[in-house]
C-alpha cells in the first residue's frame, strides 16, 4: 500500500517510525520548511525531515499547500492509496483530501470530539483532565471533524507535564496508525461519526503563561505550570524581574512546620524560603511549593540550587 506521510514534530516522527517499521511503502514525506533557530539563527530541520533523510525517503517542504498547484500535481503523480497526517501544521485543501484511494488518515492527540484543534495535549493538562488519549480519524475539510476510526484512552498523571504526556501519546499514536492501516488493508475498518458534543483546543499564546495570583487557585496554577512545560514556561514577576516556574506542587498549610496563619498574607507572598525546605507561596485558596524555577536571563534549576545563589526573603510578593 503506497503511502504519503505528512507531519512535522517529534510526535509525528513516532508515527512515521511505526509505519516504516511495519513495512509500508512510504513514497514521500511532506513536512514544514526548515526554520532558523537560536542565537546564530541556524536553519533547523523538523524531526520528521531528519528521519526521512536517514531512511532516504523523498521529502517535500512546501511553504503552503492550499492553492499550490505544483505541489498538488506532485502528490497526484505519486498516486498514494493513503495519506497519513500527524501534526503537520497546515490545513489540507479538498484537492489533496480527494487524492488517495482510501482517504487521508489523521492521528490526533485527544479523544475526539473532545479537544479539536492545534493543542489538544496541552489543553487537557491545562484544564486538569484526568484522562485523555489518541484518536485516528478520516480527514475532511473541517477542523478535526471527520469520522473516528480508533481510540485509545490513557490516565493523566497527577503531576504529569505536557512534555511527558506528549511523549506517551506519540508512541500510542504510532501504534494506532499502524492498526488503522492494517484495518484498511483487511477491509475491516469502521467509521464512527463524531456527533455534535465537542470542545476546542486552540493554539496557545504567550499572554496566558502569566500567573494571576489574585484570580487563579493553587490547582489552576499547578495545571498552568504543567500545561506549559516544556513549551514556554509559566511566568510571574519579583522586583520587576521575570521569573519562570517549571514545576510546582499544591501544599496544605497543615503540612508545614510551625504555626503559619494565612489570614494577613497577600496572594503571591513568600511564606517560606529556605535552601533545604524550599520556597512556598500563598495563593487565593492555599499554598504552592516551587520545585523548579528559572531566573531572568538564567537557566532553569531546582529551587534549592536557585536559592543558594538568589536570596528571596519571606514576605516578598510575586506580582
Amino acid at each position: 500500500m503506497k503511502i504519503v506521510f505528512m507531519g512535522t514534530p517529534d510526535f509525528a516522527r513516532e508515527s512515521l517510525d511505526a509505519v516504516y517499521n511495519a513495512g509500508y511503502d512510504i513514497e514521500a514525506v511532506v513536512t514544514n520548511p526548515d526554520k532558523p533557530k537560536g542565537r546564530g539563527m541556524k536553519m533547523i530541520s523538523s524531526p520528521v525531515k531528519e528521519y526521512a533523510l536517514d531512511k532516504k525517503i523523498k521529502i517535500y517542504q512546501p511553504e503552503k499547500v492550499r492553492n499550490n498547484t505544483e505541489f498538488i500535481e506532485e502528490i497526484k503523480k505519486i498516486n498514494p492509496e493513503v495519506i497519513c497526517v500527524v501534526a503537520y501544521g497546515k490545513i489540507l485543501p479538498k484537492e489533496i483530501l480527494d487524492i488517495p484511494k482510501y482517504g487521508c488518515i489523521n492521528v490526533h492527540g485527544s479523544l475526539l470530539p473532545k479537544y479539536r484543534g492545534a493543542a489538544p495535549i496541552q489543553w487537557a493538562i491545562l484544564n486538569g483532565e484526568k484522562t485523555t488519549g489518541v484518536t485516528t480519524m478520516y480527514m475532511d475539510v473541517g477542523m478535526d471533524t471527520g469520522d473516528i476510526i480508533l481510540k485509545e484512552e490513557v490516565q493523566i498523571g497527577e503531576d504529569e507535564t505536557t512534555g511527558e504526556l506528549w511523549n506517551r501519546l506519540s508512541k500510542i499514536g504510532g501504534k494506532l496508525l499502524v492498526e488503522t492501516l492494517k484495518q484498511i488493508e483487511n477491509g475491516t475498518i469502521k467509521r464512527i461519526p463524531q456527533g455534535e458534543d465537542f470542545s476546542m483546543a486552540p493554539m496557545l499564546n504567550k499572554d496566558m503563561a502569566k500567573i494571576n495570583w489574585n484570580e487563579q487557585t493553587s490547582e489552576q496554577i499547578k495545571n498552568l505550570v504543567r500545561g506549559l512545560n516544556p513549551i514556554m514556561g509559566t511566568f510571574t514577576f519579583l522586583d520587576d524581574k521575570k521569573i519562570k516556574f517549571w514545576k510546582v506542587q499544591k501544599v496544605n498549610v497543615e503540612e508545614l512546620e510551625g504555626d503559619i496563619k494565612l489570614d494577613n498574607i497577600q496572594n503571591g507572598e513568600v511564606i517560606i524560603s529556605d535552601q533545604k525546605k524550599g520556597m512556598y507561596i500563598k495563593t487565593i485558596d492555599g499554598i504552592i511549593k516551587v520545585l523548579e524555577i528559572q531566573g531572568e536571563n538564567s537557566k532553569k534549576m531546582n529551587i534549592g540550587d536557585f536559592l543558594r545563589g538568589n536570596n528571596i526573603e519571606v514576605g516578598k510578593i510575586f506580582k
